[in-house]
């Protein structure tokens, strides 16, 4: 099977680095024009940018910021002319320990929220509206194990925000499918990545690993193809699944 994403034009969230720097590069290798977002990479998302190649841009927004996010549109559109794919993959994961004051956990919680579940609500409610009037198109939110099988007690907000974004994967492929726009969830497990190293280096990569079925942990590499099949138009009808990545971790 050939995919080929030629003349379609997708923005990725949180590409400069890990997993959304990997599905930029699958998306290029299949023809398309990728958005590659950064907040503070620039030199990289550059450079990724030029590697992913036709004619992609880097576009810079802090995502905990309202305005930022509507700004980022706006910015892509008026570069791009159309989108046809939004993908939300940037993320961030705030340790706040129960022993923290109130208002420390509560700064963690919201700035979770703001980056994990806000963004790519604000960024999906601008998409559909351009969708609606161009013939639809497709939303690809990059979730987590954690959304279903919960995560650390330092972690209870970033499983709740992943949780909420499963919500509205679900929400939105119900509620604009019969107008032609798609939504998808794909839920990594632990990955590889800058964002995961912190807690390598705590816990050991012994801790990260014993739970899955393979003989190593996933890489971004691995999660890139899933997201770039849901993109190509030949998956619509599994609008508002989720596709789990975990290296089997749930039956393990």
């Amino acid at each position: 099977m050939q995919i080929d994403l030629t003349n379609t034009n997708v923005l990725v969230t949180g590409a400069s680095r890990g997993i959304g720097a990997a599905i930029a590069r699958a998306l290029g290798s299949a023809g398309a024009r990728v958005a590659v977002h950064y907040r503070d990479q620039r030199a990289r998302a550059a450079t990724l940018a030029t590697e992913v190649g036709h004619g992609s841009e880097a576009f810079q927004a802090d995502l905990a910021d309202t305005a930022a996010c509507a700004a980022l549109w706006h910015a892509v559109m008026s570069r791009f002319g159309r989108i046809h794919t939004l993908i939300n993959n940037a993320g961030i994961a705030v340790s706040s320990p129960l022993e923290a004051d109130l208002a420390g956990w509560a700064a963690g919680w919201d700035a979770t929220m703001a980056v994990n579940l806000r963004a790519p609500g604000i960024l999906s409610k601008l998409a559909i509206q351009h969708f609606l009037d161009n013939g639809g198109g497709r939303i690809i939110n990059i979730s987590s194990r954690a959304a279903f099988r919960g995560d650390q007690p330092l972690y209870l907000a970033y499983a709740a925000s992943k949780a909420g974004l499963v919500a509205l994967t679900r929400s939105v492929a119900r509620g604009f499918g019969k107008a032609g726009v798609l939504a998808f969830n794909v839920a990594p497990g632990f990955t590889r990545t800058d964002m995961a190293s912190d807690f390598i280096d705590q816990y050991g990569e012994d801790h990260a690993s014993g739970d899955i079925a393979l003989t190593r942990m996933t890489e971004p590499d691995d999660i890139a193809p899933i997201v770039v099949f849901l993109a190509s138009g030949l998956a619509d009808h599994a609008t508002g699944c989720t596709i789990d990545v975990n290296a089997g971790s749930y039956v393990h």
